[in-house]
């Protein structure tokens, strides 16, 4: 049996955390005196790591002015958090288990959340068990660089042409390409469909059951 390897983005693909992000954005700006990004902004830096996103939102402060900010963005985000994690998307939760209960497939996550971030959010809605492998902002470069896919596949052992990231943004596809991997881009995130397709999306798909046929399709069936 072939093995493959399902990798997934969280916020935009699994999570719907764009009031969340907004939220704390706007909050961590108005505390440093500044006028607040406005959603369309803050959804366009989603899957960045936390310094380089408030760097391309506010390129012109300097460095000191940008780490205040990402300390207040996670006070923040942690607070909002703490009282109610973003919601997963409807049928999100299905097709993990689905696609977990399948020998053939083994998941794993990268994400530009923190290690925290990510393991209160699976903790919250028993998502942890589904995945082997996840990769978070604290531990590499920012997306689109490769580092986190590449530790997926080392951990995991599967080779790269059996691996697919799974995503809503470009920043994800161009991770995937520079790692070697097929991609599949998700309609229903936070980067336009046109920028999809553009940075080189394998497959788009609209709703999670056509990701598991497009899962079995691009990577063939077992």
């Amino acid at each position: 049996m072939r093995l493959k390897l399902a990798v997934f983005d969280v916020d935009g693909t699994l999570s719907d955390s764009q009031a969340h992000i907004h939220g704390a954005m706007s909050l961590a700006f108005a505390t440093a005196g500044l006028p607040a990004p406005s959603l369309a902004q803050v959804l366009e830096i989603v899957g960045l790591s936390l310094p380089l996103a408030v760097a391309r939102l506010a390129p012109d402060l300097p460095p000191e002015e940008r780490s205040q900010i990402v300390e207040c963005y996670k006070h923040s985000y942690f607070t909002q958090r703490a009282a109610q994690p973003a919601p997963l998307y409807p049928g999100a939760a299905e097709m993990l288990a689905r696609l977990g209960a399948r020998p053939d497939w083994l998941m794993g996550v990268a994400t530009g959340k923190s290690r925290r971030g990510l393991t209160h959010l699976l903790g919250h809605y028993g998502l942890a068990g589904h995945f082997v492998t996840t990769q978070v902002a604290d531990d590499h470069p920012s997306k689109p660089h490769p580092a986190m896919l590449l530790a997926a596949l080392a951990e995991t052992g599967v080779a790269a042409t059996d691996a697919v990231m799974i995503g809503d943004t470009t920043y994800d596809m161009e991770m995937g390409r520079n790692a070697g991997l097929r991609t599949i881009a998700v309609s229903w995130g936070y980067h336009p469909v046109a920028a999809l397709l553009a940075a080189g999306a394998d497959r788009l798909v609209t709703d999670f059951t056509a990701l598991e046929a497009a899962l079995d399709d691009l990577m063939g069936g077992a």
